[in-house]
């Protein structure tokens, strides 16, 4: 097998093969000129044994040669380690030449040649071999993965660290704090936290706030004498996950706080105290301090849950994860459609780092997925994966979601009339500042994409 692996800034390498040294020495001269690495041989044979020396991007070969033929030499070369061929013919070995490109040979170029044509035949294969080398690279770097690593993917030292961060904190009962944007994987790193710890087998509950309706928000949390039983005590020897907990209503914070502090409640409507054993985990896409200051998370709630601080950064800040990244998630989605995993493009690739990643890996998820569904139809590409969450009209299934998205739109509409003015923004709804704050979080609003 040949060593793809070299760094991105070196020059392509080229393995010319041709018995006429005068077609040698003119190939050397425009393929040296236009950047590339050339070695020049004048047998097939020679070829071979010099192609792990040379570990070239690109093998150019005539088609006829005396003792092994540059047919013979492709059907050597026909793995998908090996780098692609591309065949210089004669005008009267065209037929030939199209049967080998049938036969795997990359493209042929005709003798006399177009440099324009030779040059971007052989360009393009290059970036193809390069681009299936990276594939095979990342697939096999997810193969190797195991336990944390499989589950926070990524190479980043970003991610290297949230990596030995959780590893360290998993077997504290400390609380911690989880702040990243909507997507980041806040979730799946209170998971981690819970499977790593000293409470695998305990139960793991999640709750997101902000989905709360304030009014069953006590009943639900602490538990009722004649109702549910509250999440505090389904958590009892387990982890409590409160994700957005910034949307907790102020009036209810108080009374978790002495929950958080001693284990202790009071269920609605019951006589005495309940107890439960948990180990709390809590998460925000806001920044706790600023929702301190606006009033939205109560100051002594925040230094109760903030013994340790985990920030996770969102994707358009680590885009050198986004091809592994996605290149698990085509091979996640290919095994649950049970098709072969699409092989990105360049084009794919370019698409997947212009774009800003708003809803971040939740939302390149989600873009996997529509690209393995429409590769199964045989088409597709991650641009049109993508356009298709940027233009498509989403129909909220519910009454509670259509009126969710109407109050999210008419929201941000009014921080970018008023250039971020809160103040401005909530006189212009006809609502206070404070609940304009709440309506922020609730909904998971990020102000800063609306300016």
């Amino acid at each position: 097998m040949i060593e793809t692996q070299r760094p991105a800034a070196l020059p392509r390498r080229i393995l010319v093969v041709d018995d006429d040294a005068g077609m040698r020495d003119s190939l050397d001269d425009l393929l040296s000129a236009a950047g590339w690495h050339v070695t020049t041989v004048g047998r097939a044979a020679t070829a071979l044994a010099r192609l792990p020396e040379v570990n070239p991007d690109v093998v150019l070969a005539d088609v006829r040669m005396p003792g092994m033929s540059g047919l013979e030499l492709l059907r050597e070369l026909a793995k998908p380690e090996m780098p692609p061929v591309v065949l210089i013919s004669a005008h009267g070995d065209i037929a030939m030449a199209v049967s080998a490109v049938q036969e795997g040979a990359y493209s042929f170029v005709e003798k006399p040649y177009d440099p324009h044509r030779l040059l971007s035949v052989v360009q393009h294969a290059a970036d193809q071999f390069r681009l299936a080398a990276d594939t095979r690279r990342l697939r096999a770097r997810l193969a190797s993965l195991s336990g944390l690593d499989r589950i926070l993917l990524g190479q980043t030292e970003e991610i290297r660290a949230l990596r030995r961060d959780v590893i360290d904190l998993a077997d504290s009962n400390a609380p911690v704090l989880i702040v990243g944007e909507t997507g980041t994987g806040k979730e799946l790193v209170a998971r981690a936290l819970h499977d790593l710890g000293a409470r695998p087998g305990g139960p793991f509950v999640p709750i997101n706030c902000a989905t709360l309706e304030q009014e069953r928000f006590e009943p639900e949390m602490f538990g009722a004498k004649d109702g549910p039983r509250g999440f505090l005590l389904a958590a009892d020897r387990g982890s409590l996950f409160l994700d957005e907990i910034c949307s907790c209503p102020e009036r209810v914070q108080a009374k978790l706080l002495r929950a958080i502090e001693t284990g202790s409640f009071n269920p609605v409507g019951a006589a005495g105290a309940a107890s439960s054993d948990f180990r709390l985990i809590s998460a925000s896409n806001l920044e706790p301090e600023q929702a301190v200051r606006d009033g939205l998370l109560r100051a002594d709630v925040f230094y109760r849950i903030n013994t340790f601080v985990l920030r996770l950064s969102p994707l358009r800040q680590r885009l050198e994860d986004l091809p592994l990244l996605y290149s698990h998630f085509l091979d996640e989605f290919a095994l649950v459609y049970e098709i072969e995993p699409p092989q990105p493009s360049h084009e794919d690739m370019a698409a997947l780092l212009a774009h800003d990643w708003p809803g971040n890996v939740r939302e390149l998820r989600h873009v996997a997925e529509r690209h393995v569904l429409a590769a199964r139809r045989g088409r597709g590409s991650a641009a049109e994966a993508i356009s298709y969450d940027q233009q498509r009209l989403d129909v909220p299934g519910t009454l509670r979601e259509a009126v969710a998205a109407f109050e999210r739109e008419m929201v941000g509409r009014a921080i970018r009339a008023h250039a971020g003015r809160m103040d401005a923004a909530a006189e212009a709804l006809g609502i206070g500042r404070r609940t304009l704050n709440e309506k922020i979080v609730k909904l998971g609003l990020d102000k800063d994409t609306w300016l």
